[in-house]
C-alpha cells in the first residue's frame, strides 16, 4: 500500500499507549471479561479478534470508558484512565452505527467534540475543515448525514473522531454494515488514515480475514478471555490451541494419540495405524490425545506422496468445489474422517474428479499438534 503523506503544517505525535491489566467484567454470575493483559505498540493497528460473545466489544467499552470494569486498570501512555469519564481519556472512538446526529449537517457532526471542548470559533473552523479534507469529504460541510451513502457516514463519523487529535483511536466493527467491494475499499483507506496521523487504532471485529489484512498485530479472544497475540503471521502460521486454529482461517483436524518424539518432531499415531510428524507449542506425553492441524493449502493430491511430503495419507475425493482462484477439494480418508486440500487453478494443471483415488500429503513443517481440549 502506497504512504500517504500527511497534509499538516506538522506531523503529529505517534500514537498513545494502551496497556491493560487484569481486566475484567462481570454481569451477575455471567463473566464478559476475564482478567485481560495486554499492551499496544504507540502508533500501531491493533485489533482484537472473536467471535460473537467473547467480549471483544465489551473491552472495547471499557477502554473507552463507557463500562466500567470489575476489576482490573487500564493505563493510557503510563497514566491510569481506569476512573475517568469517557471525555477526559482523550480517546477517539467509531461506533459500529457511526451514532451521527441525524438533525446535524456533516460540519456540526465533525465539530461537536471540539465544542464541547469549548475551541474557539476560529480554530474550531480551520480544524473541522481540516478533518473533512482528510477523510476526502471537503464541500460536504451542509449536508445531513441521511444525504450520504453509507461510506460517506463512516467518513463523518471518523472525521468526527480524530477532529480533536487523540493519540488513541477505538473503531467497533465499523465496516459490518457495508457490502463486501465499499468493505474492501473502506479497509485501504482506514490503514492509509491511521499511517497519515500515526494514531494508535484499537480495531474490533469477527471478520477473520479484515484483521489478517489490516492489522499489525491481533489478540484473538474467546469465552472472555485472550487466546493468543501475534502478527497476522504469527497467529496463522503458528497458533496457541486449537481454537485459534479452527477460528482464524481454515484447518483440517485430525485425531490420534503422541506416539513418541524423533529429532525434535513429535509423532502421531492415527485410529488405522498411520502415523504423522508435526510440531507443538506444548509438552506432551506418550498415549496422550491429540489432534493434528494443517491448512488446506498445504495439502498435496497425486496418486502417491510427494517425496519432500512424508505427512500421508490415502483417499477418495468426494466433492470438488470450484472457487475461481483455486480448487478444493474434499477427500473422504480410508482411515476414516475427511480432509480438505485447496490447490491453486493453474494452466495446465491437473484436476481430479469425484471417487478418484488419491493420496493427500503434507510436511511435518506445515503440521501443529494440539492437546484435544
Amino acid at each position: 500500500m502506497e504512504r500517504v503523506e500527511p497534509d499538516l503544517t506538522t506531523s503529529p505525535p505517534a500514537g498513545g499507549a494502551v496497556r491493560l491489566h487484569a481486566l475484567s467484567k462481570t454481569y451477575g454470575e455471567t463473566v464478559a471479561v476475564a482478567a485481560v493483559d495486554l499492551a499496544t505498540v504507540p502508533g500501531e493497528f491493533f485489533t482484537i479478534l472473536g467471535p460473537s460473545g467473547s467480549g471483544k466489544t465489551t473491552t472495547l467499552k471499557m477502554i473507552a470508558g463507557f463500562a466500567p470494569p470489575s476489576r482490573g486498570r487500564i493505563d493510557v501512555d503510563g497514566r491510569d484512565v481506569t476512573d475517568l469519564p469517557p471525555q477526559a481519556r482523550e480517546i477517539g472512538m467509531v461506533f459500529q452505527n457511526y451514532a451521527l446526529f441525524p438533525h446535524l449537517s456533516v460540519f456540526e457532526n465533525v465539530a461537536f467534540p471540539l465544542r464541547v471542548r469549548r475551541v474557539k470559533a476560529d480554530e474550531l473552523r480551520e480544524r473541522v475543515l481540516a478533518a473533512l479534507e482528510m477523510v476526502q469529504l471537503a464541500g460536504f460541510e451542509a449536508r445531513l448525514p441521511h444525504q450520504l451513502s453509507g461510506g460517506q457516514q463512516q467518513r463523518v463519523a471518523f472525521a468526527r473522531a480524530i477532529v480533536f487529535r487523540p493519540r488513541v483511536l477505538l473503531l467497533d466493527e465499523p465496516l459490518g454494515a457495508l457490502d463486501r467491494k465499499l468493505r474492501e475499499h473502506m479497509q485501504i483507506e482506514i490503514k492509509a488514515l491511521q499511517r497519515k496521523l500515526r494514531v494508535t487504532v484499537i480495531y474490533i471485529t469477527h471478520d477473520q480475514e479484515e484483521a489478517l489484512t489490516m492489522s499489525d498485530r491481533i489478540a484473538v479472544m474467546n469465552l472472555g478471555r485472550v487466546e493468543q497475540i501475534g502478527t497476522p503471521a504469527d497467529l496463522y502460521e503458528r497458533p496457541a490451541n486449537r481454537f485459534v486454529a479452527s477460528f482464524l482461517g481454515e484447518s483440517n483436524f485430525i485425531d490420534g494419540k503422541v506416539a513418541g518424539r524423533h529429532d525434535g518432531e513429535w509423532r502421531m499415531r492415527i485410529d488405522d495405524g498411520a502415523e504423522i510428524g508435526g510440531s507443538s507449542p506444548l509438552d506432551l506425553a506418550d498415549g496422550e490425545r491429540i489432534a493434528a492441524a494443517v491448512r488446506p493449502e498445504h495439502v498435496w493430491l497425486g496418486d502417491t506422496a510427494m517425496p519432500e511430503h512424508p505427512n500421508a495419507l490415502a483417499g477418495t475425493i468426494g466433492e470438488v468445489i470450484y472457487v475461481g482462484e483455486a480448487i478444493r477439494y474434499r477427500i473422504r480418508l480410508a482411515a476414516g474422517g475427511e480432509l480438505f486440500a485447496k490447490l491453486p487453478r493453474r494452466f495446465g494443471e491437473r484436476r481430479f474428479t469425484q471417487d478418484e483415488r488419491v493420496v493427500a500429503s503434507w510436511r511435518p513443517s506445515d503440521t501443529t499438534l494440539f492437546r484435544e481440549t
